[in-house]
């Protein structure tokens, strides 16, 4: 069956369900941006609260019906979120992506003046580094190849960029952090070489998060968390709060995400201007916003 994609959206309500349950208080008009859950409400991660890690968990845009791309798309009320006024829908579609990060983030208490590793200047470290920044980090290290991603990456609040071809990154994270390694590290590169750094490389009882999908197996020696008892943490999309944080934060301006846009389209142009441009040019662009409007 064809399916409409686009997880990543925003948009106005034109309608809303009799029987919807709206003790968000939606309305018509509304400009909301959208959490893309597929999720069966019955599975036991369901019942605990842990909708993202549904045993049948899906995507709005990516697992069949109506996406972002769609004319229009009928969601569940209860992942409907109304934007401040002074937000607009260009930036409610970057609430999904931030909304990943501010989870990743969420798994370790930052405390204002903490120190972190970001390893991958993708799209999800950026907003990493934007989220870190916006929970009072002081310190914020990141690791990347690409100067196009690592300039991104200085825009959005990283206070170090290291490359790994030509610094050991383990020894100048102590360096950078009073000899002892940074409270957190987020790996969102997902390689072999950002997994033996980042468990190297945090401090004693420090934490490492992992963002990224792996693509294959690789090798792991747990002895890099056993000495110094550190943790090791997965974590899989977002809940509910994580949006509701995004949106608080963006409404008080802790999160400026705007410069992700990196360019703008015409749905008419998704595939020689979207889709080609991120195969041919994809550490020139962040995200590319898709108009569906006509």
């Amino acid at each position: 069956m064809p399916v409409t994609i686009g997880h990543e959206f925003s948009g106005e309500i034109v309608e809303i369900g009799s029987k919807v349950n709206n003790t968000s208080g939606l309305k018509v008009g509304d400009r909301v941006a959208v959490q893309p859950t597929v999720c069966c409400f019955g599975c036991g991660p369901c019942k605990e609260g842990y909708i993202n890690c549904c045993d049948s968990a899906g995507f709005v845009g990516l697992s069949g019906g109506g996406g972002g791309m769609s004319d229009y798309v009928c969601v569940d009320s209860q992942f409907v979120y109304k934007l401040p006024d002074h937000i607009p829908l260009d930036v409610g579609a970057l609430v999904e992506p931030l909304a990943v990060a501010w989870h990743a983030v969420n798994q370790y208490p930052v405390k204002e003046g903490d120190t972190a590793l970001v390893m991958g200047a993708g799209p999800i470290g950026l907003g990493v580094i934007q989220c870190l920044k916006a929970r009072g980090a002081k310190t914020i290290i990141v690791v990347e190849l690409a100067k196009e991603r690592q300039n991104f990456a200085k825009q959005f609040g990283a206070t170090h960029i290291l490359d790994p071809r030509y610094e050991d990154v383990v020894k100048r994270c102590k360096e950078l952090c009073d000899g002892q390694g940074p409270h957190v590290a987020l790996d969102a590169a997902g390689v072999p070489a950002s997994l033996k750094a980042s468990t190297l490389a945090v401090r004693a009882r420090g934490t490492v998060v992992n963002v990224a999908i792996w693509e294959k197996e690789v090798p792991f020696q747990p002895n890099n968390v056993v000495f110094g008892e550190k943790k090791y943490v997965g974590v899989l999309g977002y809940v509910n709060e994580d949006f509701a944080g995004v949106i608080q934060a963006l409404d008080d301006k802790r999160l400026q995400p705007v410069k992700m846009i990196t360019r703008k389209i015409h749905i008419d142009r998704v595939v020689e201007d979207g889709f080609r441009a991120l195969i041919d040019e994809k550490d020139k662009h962040v995200k590319i916003l898709v108009d569906c409007r006509a």
